[in-house]
């Protein structure tokens, strides 16, 4: 056994005790001695005891032949958490291309009287999810606006702001997301209108003594009424804040202990509805800039018959602004697992499809790619574009075909393995695989929700075979990091794989 073997295996027989060996799916055609040692050494670590309560499935497969080298539980249906992703910038990548770009635009409604717009500006999107803090773009587009508006010799509005986020239906929380979980930024809603990935910053300061209360404070627009229930511990006390949405009410429940003296903290809260959280904020910058409004910031949804009423359907464009293109979105979309860009990729491309912002008519344009591609129906079941929800399945193999199909189509090639993880380098895999020869080498998205872990993507072999691979982990009662550390051993000794 080369050293690499042996010192591989040991680590792992050092973590688990004796490995019990499961077999793997394996060709007809007798597989040739490398592939029967690299049949032995993965079987080891995925048939170690420690993870006997839990369910691997593993498929790993030849670029450059096609060949299953590694089968397990390959064709069984799993929950992929955010490796879901994968089918999600594939199909859009198909459907919408690399280059193409969301579009905001701003309008005036009404005419413009000494300087004052009397009427509404109308603020309106296909789903930008770009209008952030990541670049300071959100800075960047909402001066773009104001300049528009000086240059257009509006000095203050005497209406509203309204948001048009029709281009997207109003379900902004998938099917299948846990209750427990919808406060957190991770699980921000979907709409066609989105600021600063649809979260707001949670402010918690300690109050003026020990015992006092807390002082919280949550940015406009949220939605949420702050139950505060925190109070100041003792300095050098730990930090115990805590928030959660309450299911009866858009109340947001802070709770715990912040240390006397502390300095402030910020924590991340997805808002109740995208739209109004944009619209208000928008308000609140052009207040900010000088330029008064005077009428409410406010969805269309609620005002829609009283525009048409009046027959203000047409306005006059002040500035119109598009992202940056979907490769650069999927990037930051697969390096970080960003939830929201998911989401908001589904539903624009049930638009594209078939006229559906919805999340069924993301489903049904993925359906149509991946019936081109010749997966089959029953290969997966999809719910949501990002892998929160746990109505989601599929197999190793599903991620495997499309893997494969991305890395085989020139159209598609270099753009998607731009956007995956970089073992010990960047994304999610920046700590990960470290010291290993799958660092810089190693190419994959990482999934990771409550007893489910994933991992599949491309690793080149000491042969420089480029394979594919998809490692699948559910059920498991152990500590994720155990389970992270079986698969980054998986694709390390796929990394030293030769065939000579």
């Amino acid at each position: 056994m080369p050293v690499f073997r042996t010192l591989l295996v040991a680590s792992l027989l050092a973590l688990t005790g004796c490995a019990a060996h499961r077999a793997p799916t394996t060709s007809t055609t007798a597989p040739s001695r490398p592939v029967r040692e690299l049949d032995v050494d993965l079987a080891r670590v995925f048939g170690a005891p420690i993870m006997q309560r839990g369910v691997w499935a593993v498929d790993v497969t030849s670029m450059a032949t096609g060949e299953h080298l590694y089968r397990l539980n390959a064709d069984r249906w799993m929950m992929p958490a955010s490796n879901l992703k994968i089918l999600t910038v594939a199909a859009a990548a198909e459907t919408l291309g690399w280059d193409y770009r969301f579009k905001t635009t701003l309008e005036a409604h009404g005419p413009i009287d000494a300087g004052v717009l009397r009427g509404d500006l109308i603020v309106r999107s296909n789903g930008d999810p770009t209008i952030n803090a990541r670049n300071t773009r959100a800075s960047a587009v909402f001066q773009e606006w104001r300049t528009a508006i000086a240059a257009a010799g509006i000095t203050s509005i005497e209406g509203r702001i309204i948001g048009d986020d029709q281009a997207f239906d109003d379900e902004g929380i998938g099917a299948g997301w846990a209750w427990d979980y919808l406060q957190y930024d991770y699980a921000a809603p979907v709409g066609a209108l989105e600021l600063n990935e649809s979260a707001a910053t949670l402010l918690v300061s300690p109050g003026s003594d020990p015992g006092a209360p807390a002082i919280v404070s949550l940015s406009p627009g949220s939605g949420f009424t702050l139950l505060n229930g925190a109070t100041t511990g003792a300095t050098g006390s730990p930090d115990t804040i805590g928030y959660r949405r309450r299911a009866d009410a858009p109340a947001l429940e802070v709770s715990g202990s912040v240390p006397a003296g502390a300095a402030t903290s910020q924590h991340s809260v997805a808002v109740v509805n995208p739209t109004i959280f944009f619209v208000r904020s928008l308000k609140g910058a052009l207040v900010g800039a000088g330029i008064p409004v005077s009428g409410d910031a406010v969805d269309l949804d609620d005002v829609a018959p009283e525009l048409q009423m009046s027959g203000a359907t047409q306005g006059r464009p002040l500035a119109s602004t598009e992202s940056p293109p979907l490769r650069e979105i999927a990037t930051v979309l697969m390096k970080v697992s960003q939830n929201l860009y998911a989401e908001t990729l589904l539903k624009a491309l049930g638009a594209a499809h078939g006229g559906l912002g919805t999340a069924e008519g993301g489903r049904l344009a993925v359906r149509a790619v991946l019936a081109r591609w010749g997966v089959p129906d029953d290969a997966y079941t999809m719910y949501d574009g990002s892998g929160l929800s746990r109505y989601n399945y599929l197999t190793a193999g599903t991620l495997t075909a499309v893997l494969e199909h991305m890395y085989k189509d020139p159209r598609h090639k270099d753009a998607f393995l731009s956007t995956l993880p970089i073992a010990g380098q960047d994304g999610t895999l920046a700590s990960r695989l470290d010291h290993t020869r799958a660092k810089g080498n190693a190419r994959a998205k990482t999934g990771s929700i409550s007893n489910v872990r994933a991992l599949s993507g491309f690793v080149r072999t000491r042969d420089e075979e480029v394979l594919a691979f998809s490692i699948l982990a559910n059920d498991f009662a152990i500590p994720s990091a155990t389970v992270n550390y079986a698969a980054d051993l998986a694709v390390e000794i796929l990394s030293n794989f030769t065939r000579h």
